[in-house]
């Protein structure tokens, strides 16, 4: 997996493995969820990310995904390109855009999605509020 930053988008590139497709050779729904979880990991969680303290404690309170187009195993790497729409108190809305491999930038992707994550502090099983440098941090990809 490779990373990119480009004009307040990050992209990740995403392998597709063979046992992320179904019987009609789509990728799986669920291997999608996966995906775009493996694409939020350096977007968010790497050891440089302000919003590295996430990776102790973060849930995922919403998930949206709409399929406009398929993506099969000869698409990988999936380009998903990622940015934040709604950055509140304890939680944020990332937004998401996957094509295939070769795909132009600017063409329709194949899926679109959303992920609410919360701040979550797991000693007191509380939600928590954003500290001024994660919300610095995701501030840099609102859109």
């Amino acid at each position: 997996m490779t990373s990119v930053v480009s004009a307040k988008r990050y992209h990740s590139k995403v392998e597709v493995r063979w046992s992320d497709m179904d019987a009609f050779q789509h990728i799986n729904h669920a291997r999608m969820v996966t995906l775009l979880e493996e694409a939020r990991i350096p977007f968010l969680f790497s050891d440089d990310c302000p919003t590295k303290a996430l990776r102790s404690g973060c849930v995922l309170a919403d998930l949206h995904v709409k399929y406009k187009g398929q993506l099969r195993h000869e698409d990988t790497p999936l380009d998903i390109a990622m940015w934040i729409t709604q950055l509140r108190a304890v939680d944020f809305t990332v937004e998401y855009e996957v094509r295939g491999a070769g795909a132009a930038p600017d063409s329709p992707p194949a899926v679109v999605a959303t992920t609410q994550l919360a701040a979550f502090d797991i000693d007191t099983q509380r939600l928590r509020r954003l500290s001024q440098a994660e919300r610095d941090y995701l501030a840099l990809w609102t859109a």
